[in-house]
């Protein structure tokens, strides 16, 4: 990957980068006030069933083809995956997350780099002809860029990652030295998720979390929250 390249994945994969990953818990705020979860342990073992059983499978098999058809300028197909996606992610709140930083990334990414083919997207996801899941934004916004599949993959599992602890940090008592903890113990599977999304067929996606997407239908109605999902 030239240097250039490299860098605009990590800029987009921050922590830094205004997609508003801050805004969400993605479920784990729901655990956490039932008592579910309440120390590092709990979050590792939360995230490691999102990465292994939505993040992965799903989201982030859908972003790698993504690359590959912005790349080559494809914009049917393109809307096809982020209409399944829609169709696979029935939390209404999990739903609205990736939407709102699908749209935020590529308001963004059609600012800054200029694009036509991420300009076009990003009209067609503001006058709500497509979704605008973030995966999807986020591998489109790939393949303009230059980013390899496999380690594309691996960053947007990261990310994801440690969005979920940067929201545990502020839920339980955690500390940044255990926070980073956890981030280095899911290393290998993030990077054995990465390969497998980055080698699986378009077909071959699928998620099964029903306890993150009751937990997220539960979050929607309580009466006091940190997050927005």
């Amino acid at each position: 990957m030239p240097p250039h390249s490299f860098l605009t994945l990590l800029q987009f994969a921050d922590g830094l980068f205004p997609a508003g990953a801050y805004a969400h818990s993605f479920g784990l705020e729901c655990y956490v006030q039932q008592g579910m979860i309440r120390d590092a342990g709990g979050v590792r073992e939360f995230l490691e069933s999102y990465l292994e059983s939505s993040a992965g499978p799903e989201d982030a098999v859908a972003m790698a083809h993504c690359i590959d058809l912005a790349r080559d300028g494809h914009v049917g197909e393109v809307l096809d995956i982020d209409q399944a996606l829609e169709a696979m992610k029935p939390a209404a709140e999990l739903r609205q997350a990736s939407r709102q930083m699908g749209r935020q990334s590529l308001r963004v990414a059609a600012s800054l780099t200029d694009d036509r083919y991420l300009m076009d997207l990003f009209r067609r996801v503001e006058s709500r002809e497509t979704p605008g899941h973030y995966a999807m934004a986020f591998g489109a916004i790939g393949g303009r860029l230059g980013w390899p599949r496999k380690e594309a993959a691996c960053a947007f599992l990261y990310s994801a990652a440690a969005a979920v602890v940067g929201s545990g940090l502020r839920l339980i008592p955690l500390g940044q030295l255990q926070g980073q903890g956890i981030l280095w113990s899911l290393a290998p599977l993030i990077a054995r998720l990465g390969e497998e999304a980055a080698a699986a067929r378009s077909d071959e996606m699928w998620s099964f979390a029903p306890g993150l997407e009751i937990a997220s239908a539960l979050h929607a109605s309580s009466p006091a929250r940190l997050f927005r999902s």
